[in-house]
């Protein structure tokens, strides 16, 4: 726990794993026991309470690196922008980030602060370096704020937390011996030499995707067009700019694949011909004649044998309709199906439509908790 407004929400989460048989032990930062005493915490965990860096344990072990070796999950929430940063660049200058630095178990931060920090850019690249790192986040939420002010910062929801906590605990490398090829972002069709057709899309889904399917012990191929994401570690990534150079990387590796889930919103059209110069704005007017791009997913299709094939499918409207009819006419096993809405978020409602008929609706769900659900029903058509 660190000192935030929010720590006494904390107290409704370690009763809450107590209540689910965990062994709970509690430490604080000196401006989070400002927030919440000490005994109130021993009293729900049932076990001391750690605090000071250099107090002298009962026992002669290092706390930090006994605490660090005891852990499969260490849990902090709430979590401080001041504790971030420290995260962020290695400090350890008291007994929880010690602590932090000394393990090996997964961590999994519940951030809480104002919407001003939160969105600082010192904080964002912060949370960027520690996710690149192998760091999970929960939260935060949209909502009403110490301040009493309305914006993002707030707390996330306990029954949130836990569930992160029940998903890192419980994860199951079931995918293990799969080769995943995944294809994500957008792609960009150019016109001239700075000019391009493109869309929205940003890419997170498949990203995500990837880190899910590389957590649950796949091989993962990442095929991913012009985004601003660090891919995940361990993840093989492969960067491509246009349609005709998604596909030939898809279409090399499709052979090694067992799944591929075809994420990317590539242009179905692009310029009949790359002008060598910049086109100038003093030109009246200029048509631009489309040619169609490949169909890569459709490709796959034909070909597709024993694999499993995911599609992803972004409607305005009809949208059951339509991509069950994607689906049928692409020959896919799976298919996502999302409003414009979806594009750039952390969360999106989307519906899965499977083969067999099976229909999945989760509404505003965050992008890796569709990417798990969508994993789950795939490990279903393995069986």
């Amino acid at each position: 726990m660190t000192g935030s407004i929010a720590a006494y929400k904390a107290c409704g989460i370690v009763s809450c794993l107590k209540g689910l048989g965990a062994d709970v032990f509690v430490v604080m930062t000196e401006s989070a026991a400002c927030f919440v005493t000490p005994l109130t915490l021993q009293t729900l965990s049932g076990n001391k309470v750690h605090i000071n860096l250099f107090d002298l344990p009962e026992e002669w072990e290092l706390e930090h690196i006994s605490l660090a070796e005891k852990a499969d999950l260490i849990l902090i929430v709430p979590a401080t922008a001041n504790t971030i940063a420290k995260l962020a660049t290695g400090i350890a200058d008291n007994l929880l980030t010690a602590t932090v630095l000394a393990t090996r178990a997964p961590v999994l931060i519940a951030p809480a602060m104002h919407e001003t920090m939160y969105e600082n850019s010192f904080t964002q690249a912060n949370i960027k370096k520690l996710k690149e790192k192998g760091f999970r986040f929960v939260g935060p939420d949209y909502g009403e704020l110490a301040s009493g002010k309305i914006g993002w910062g707030r707390l996330a929801k306990n029954e949130e937390i836990l569930e992160s906590v029940k998903d890192i605990l419980e994860i199951e490398k079931d995918m293990a011996g799969k080769v995943f090829l995944i294809t994500a972002g957008p792609t960009h069709e150019y016109l001239d030499p700075v000019r391009f057709i493109s869309n929205a899309s940003s890419g997170k889904m498949g990203h995500v995707l990837a880190e899910v399917a590389k957590r649950r012990g796949a091989e993962v191929i990442l095929v991913s067009g012009p985004t601003n994401i660090t891919p995940p570690e361990g993840v093989e990534t492969v960067f491509v700019e246009s349609a005709l150079e998604m596909e030939k990387e898809v279409i090399k590796r499709f052979p090694h694949s067992d799944v591929v889930i075809a994420s990317a919103a590539v242009s179905d059209y692009r310029p009949d011909r790359k002008e060598k110069e910049k086109i100038k704005s003093n030109v009246r007017r200029k048509s631009i004649n489309l040619i169609r791009n490949p169909d890569i997913i459709g490709q796959l299709g034909k070909r597709k044998g024993a694999k499993l094939l995911v599609g992803f499918a972004l409607e305005t409207r009809d949208l059951e309709r339509n991509a069950r009819k994607k689906m049928k006419i692409k020959n896919l096993d799976m298919i996502i199906a999302n409003t414009p809405q979806a594009m750039g978020r952390n969360k999106a409602t989307v519906n899965i439509f499977t083969k067999s008929g099976k229909k999945i609706f989760l509404r505003e769900t965050s992008k890796e908790k569709i990417a798990e659900r969508l994993l789950t029903e795939l490990k279903i058509l393995m069986e």
